[in-house]
């Protein structure tokens, strides 16, 4: 009889441990997963590409809200500056970042240099006028340039940097127009309202009313890289952390490699 008993403990403890081996090892919820409301201040040009990532990131982090405004990175660098509630900033030069990470407004540790972009010269897509170079701007056959704002816009201190690098700035500014954000500019060339204008090239892709004419040379302004940061005020750091991860992810860079971008 004990060696009967002895015998079923011994089965029954074998069946214990292949029940324990069996069963699927529980995971801790991701801190993505709990609710959270996250705030996004990011470049106009990251518009079409931002909306798809986080409509997608809806599907990984169904429990946090985003709200997301778009707007010349200097003008969302003076927001941030001034209190206005954000959780992340996503800019379109290391310019702005730079300068609210040097005035202890940003999480230093948090900052990605996560795209890179370029500058292209585009002209209204049906446009007749023979302009094939940046150097074409400054011809008598132009009339009104479209730039983005200088002291605020990137694209448009990127465009400054051509032209001044090819000694053709003074001509071009005396016949520019300026864009509050790299998105008014493309408008204005699509509506042909300008005979050509400075854009990056993902937003000239998005647009089949304008053509690309040109790209301007590398040597003739900064390397265009768009940084991505947790700003310092954001009561929803380990959400918006995560969400810097998910960009940073395969599944995300795949959607700004999608429109044009390239993972810096």
């Amino acid at each position: 009889m004990q060696k009967t008993i002895a015998l079923l403990l011994i089965i029954m403890m074998m069946f214990g441990t292949a029940a324990c081996g069996s069963t699927a090892p529980v995971q801790s919820p991701s801190p993505a997963a709990e609710p959270a409301e996250l705030t996004i201040l990011a470049a106009a040009s990251l518009t079409d590409s931002m909306n798809e990532v986080i409509s997608n990131y809806a599907s990984v982090a169904p429990n946090v809200k985003i709200t997301v405004s778009y707007g010349s990175s200097g003008a969302l660098q003076s927001q941030i500056e001034n209190g206005a509630p954000a959780d992340i900033f996503f800019s379109a030069a290391n310019k702005q970042m730079d300068a609210l990470n040097d005035g202890g407004l940003m999480m230093s540790d948090s900052i990605v240099k996560l795209l890179k972009n370029e500058i292209v010269l585009v002209v209204p897509a049906d446009s007749a006028l023979s302009i094939s170079a940046f150097e074409d701007a400054a011809t008598d056959a132009v009339f009104k340039v479209a730039l983005g704002d200088v002291a605020s816009v990137p694209a448009g201190q990127y465009a400054q940097d051509t032209f001044t690098a090819l000694n053709l700035w003074d001509k071009v500014s005396a016949k520019a127009v300026f864009g509050t954000d790299v998105r008014q500019v493309l408008s204005w060339v699509s509506a042909s309202e300008a005979d050509c204008g400075v854009v990056y090239s993902t937003d000239a892709a998005s647009d089949d009313s304008v053509k690309v004419v040109a790209s301007a040379p590398a040597d003739t302004h900064k390397a265009i890289v768009y940084p991505v940061g947790i700003v310092k005020a954001s009561t929803q750091q380990t959400a918006a952390a995560d969400f810097i991860k998910y960009l940073q992810s395969a599944e995300g860079l795949a959607v700004f490699t999608k429109y044009g971008f390239l993972a810096s």
